[in-house]
């Protein structure tokens, strides 16, 4: 989980190489209403999010599986584990110049404007939520070992 541009779907991707399971990008998930919004510079409302979470909650329900997420507040994250109780979640966070320079360089539907919209909307994690978090600022290897570690205790 995180905001965009946090590698989300780079790290979940090799997550899910790692440990052998099945990988699905949240994005995908999205009707293709709210892809527009966003594209158009539009933030989505949590009346836009409801059927997606309640998508990506049946995903997450079906598993085991890594699932790529923004997942930014709690209650949405309080959805997700409404369909799935044994929901983990591995927190990829970073300062706003780098997460505005990888959105910067990649071919995606949302735009860089939107990262303040995704900043102030995001509710980090609390301990209760028992979140692995991880800076993005390190190599996506040294992030998914760390992710690896803390979801199985193995250190590779």
């Amino acid at each position: 989980m995180g905001v965009s541009g946090s590698g989300k779907t780079t790290v979940g991707s090799a997550l899910a190489a790692r440990l052998g399971l099945r990988f699905v990008d949240a994005d995908d998930l999205h009707p293709a209403a709210n892809v527009e919004k966003m594209a158009a510079g539009i933030p989505l409302t949590d009346e836009d999010r409801w059927p997606w979470l309640d998508a990506v909650g049946a995903v997450l329900a079906d598993g085991p599986v890594v699932v790529a997420c923004s997942a930014l507040r709690r209650v949405y994250r309080d959805r997700l584990r409404a369909a799935a109780p044994a929901l983990r979640l591995v927190y990829l966070h970073g300062s706003r110049e780098l997460l505005a320079e990888r959105m910067g360089h990649r071919d995606h539907f949302m735009p860089v404007a939107l990262l303040d919209s995704q900043l102030a909307t995001l509710e980090v994690p609390g301990p209760d939520e028992d979140a692995i978090a991880l800076d993005i600022a390190a190599p996506v290897d040294a992030i998914v070992a760390g992710a690896v570690e803390s979801l199985t205790g193995d250190p590779e």
